[in-house]
């Protein structure tokens, strides 16, 4: 293994093991928030359990997410040094404030869990707001980092560096708002969905149990109400790509040839020797109307960019579509689970459809993995797009075999045991209490 494949090898493992806690660091206040308003207005125990499951989970799942970031700062240092030479002065201002959002989550996740019967309902519930929203910051800020990597501005290239440096402006690159709109979005349906199929597990168990019913309702309501939206989010980054990053977007799409009334493609796969996606299914001019709204439009097509700066086709094209077929997916359960709620008031516990959500729980969190494939194997060979190559940013130090290895290992056993801790913390969930001691507040 290179140096370089093993440096973009340790990368991708620490950034996919991170991004499932960071997905989820911002979904899961999300809805503990949401539970505790339901209890608050209706002061009804069962609200009160589910906030205090799933405030244990936010907690372990922080903590965890908090460990892989750290890892994550520390080889952007070691793996790509030249990269933060340069990108240093330009960057580190979104960091700077991600630090600011993080402590101010771990602050306000220390009151919310720590705060019970200490300080009032009202500011307890506030509390759970401010990590959720500091949650979210977090995501903004890293994205308007990644953003930037994708459409680099706000300052002068050089070749001895970067000059006339504008912070503010280089957060505010083309990518920043659609790329974290999508990931927001992604994040709260993948947690929703997430949380729905384990619910629902449990309620194949024991259809009767009002706790997991609830709970199933209210992340059922909320995935479905994200994965409604996300298609339009989808929509508004695919633009900015097809504006930023025609070449990525040719990738994403198997499209080789530059055409007007482009085809929209489903499935397939790139065939480089005949320089087609073959087995696609394909809507005429359906990709001039996504990427410009125009469907006689014309589209560049891989052939036109140069060699040496087209993406692995066959990578980025499969994780699109796995991306997007697996939102379309939940938009369809979405789509039946308000059918029949609008047809029967209710929404729908049948075992099959409960089997359904057991199947689709972990998908929107592969959903994410794909997307994060496209967008950065989609920005190879550049890890700052038309400035730097990643072959001119990784470290020279050799032997990074051995850290990759031992990474590997440590994030493996760190997935083992949070799956063992969120099980029993599942498998502890009990029918409700009776009533609520007077004085406990939440």
């Amino acid at each position: 293994m290179s140096d370089l494949l093993a440096a973009r090898s340790q990368m991708a493992v620490s950034l996919a093991f991170h991004i499932v806690f960071a997905a989820i660091g911002i979904g899961m206040p999300l809805l503990m928030v949401l539970s505790e308003a339901r209890w608050l207005r209706t002061r009804d125990p069962v609200w009160l359990d589910i906030t205090h499951a799933w405030a244990r989970g936010v907690a372990v799942f922080f903590a965890v997410g908090a460990v892989s970031g750290t890892v994550l700062s520390f080889e952007l240092g070691l793996l790509w040094p030249r990269f933060m030479e340069y990108a240093g002065p330009i960057i580190g201002m979104p960091f700077s404030l991600e630090g600011f959002a993080f402590f101010t989550e771990a602050i306000f996740l220390g009151i919310y869990l720590y705060g019970w019967n200490r300080v009032g309902p009202r500011a307890h519930w506030w509390a759970g707001v401010a990590v959720a929203l500091s949650g979210a910051a977090s995501a903004l800020f890293v994205l308007a980092v990644n953003g930037w990597m994708n459409a680099p501005v706000g300052f002068q290239h050089t070749p001895g560096g970067p000059v006339g440096i504008d912070p503010l402006r280089a957060m505010q690159n083309p990518f920043w708002i659609a790329n974290t709109v999508h990931m927001l979005i992604a994040a709260v349906l993948a947690t929703s969905f997430g949380a729905a199929g384990i619910h629902a597990f449990m309620l194949l168990r024991d259809a009767s149990h009002p706790f997991h019913r609830r709970a199933f309702a209210l992340c059922l309501v909320v995935g479905g109400v994200a994965a409604l939206a996300q298609p339009v989010s989808g929509d508004f980054t695919a633009r900015v790509v097809a504006e930023h990053q025609p070449i990525k977007l040719a990738a994403m799409e198997g499209h080789f040839r530059t055409e007007a009334c482009a085809p929209l493609r489903i499935g397939g796969w790139p065939d480089l020797e005949r320089r087609e996606t073959r087995y696609a299914l394909e809507i005429p001019c359906g990709l001039s109307f996504l990427a410009t709204h125009d469907p006689q439009a014309v589209v560049v097509g891989l052939d036109d960019f140069p060699a040496d700066q087209v993406p692995d086709v066959r990578v980025v094209h499969a994780a699109f579509q796995v991306m997007v077929g697996i939102g379309m997916a939940l938009v369809v359960l979405t789509l039946f689970a308000a059918f029949h709620a609008l047809r029967r008031r209710e929404l729908p516990v049948q075992r099959w459809f409960l089997r359904l959500l057991v199947l689709a729980a972990p998908l929107g969190f592969v959903a994410i993995e794909a997307g994060w494939v496209v967008t950065e194997v989609g920005r190879q060979p550049w890890i700052i797009y038309g400035i730097m190559r990643t072959a001119d940013a990784v470290t020279p130090m050799p032997g990074l075999v051995v850290p990759f290895t031992a990474f590997t290992l440590l994030y493996v056993l760190l997935s083992v045991v949070v799956a063992v801790v969120m099980r029993r913390q599942v498998m502890m969930t009990r029918a409700p209490r009776e009533a609520t001691a007077p004085e406990e507040h939440a």
